[in-house]
């Protein structure tokens, strides 16, 4: 249970339920963090209406977003998006023991452009003022600028989900950790210290 209350569809201004709506049913099993983000609905509205935007664009694939959002959500041990997004990296083609191991320098299963996204992400969550240009002359070979920019404000972005996550100790929606279990069988990347509660509860 998160430290603050759930707020309901029915409790969000008119204008935000179609947001709040679509973001639940659409982008995932996200409900119960837009339930809490709903105590700001011009949150919901411009934080999940983003994320909504860009996906009805997707200018950048998802398996090269879902790599950037698993690494960084690995790097930060939040709990709940490591649960969330890794099935959807497995349903992408990366093995079990790929998306476990993502990490690792020499990860198995990762392809060039692959490890160029990770070690992206990896920069951009623990040292951006130390990026060389280097790194995006490699970027460059394989992405547009409007997709560097995207996969940059992606990686970004997901940087303060999992603080958000972490910090209002959003619960686990019903049946993500089996999901997650069920696409990797392991529960890699799943901290010790998370509520028994989190599967479900």
């Amino acid at each position: 249970m998160a430290r603050v209350r759930d707020i309901e569809l029915d409790e969000v201004p008119e204008d935000v339920r179609p947001v709040y709506e679509r973001f639940a049913r659409e982008y995932g099993p996200f409900l119960n963090q837009v339930r809490v983000f709903a105590h700001r609905p011009v949150a919901v509205k411009h934080l999940m209406g983003l994320l909504l935007d860009l996906a009805d664009e997707a200018v950048l694939s998802k398996r090269y977003l879902e790599i950037a959002l698993v690494a960084v959500s690995k790097i930060n041990e939040c709990t709940y998006c490591v649960a969330h997004h890794t099935p959807r990296l497995v349903e992408l083609g990366l093995a079990p023991e790929t998306v476990a191991n993502i990490l690792e320098e020499d990860c198995p299963g990762l392809d060039d452009v692959d490890r160029l996204v990770r070690d992206y992400a990896v920069q951009v969550t623990n040292n951006p003022q130390y990026m060389r240009d280097a790194i995006f002359e490699r970027l460059r070979q394989h992405f547009t600028e409007e997709q560097i920019v995207e996969l940059t404000l992606r990686t970004a972005l997901c940087g303060f989900f999992n603080r958000f996550n972490d910090a209002m100790q959003i619960g686990m929606e019903d049946g993500a950790v089996a999901d997650m279990l069920a696409a990797t069988g392991s529960g890699e990347g799943l901290k010790e210290s998370a509520p028994a509660t989190a599967a479900g509860d």
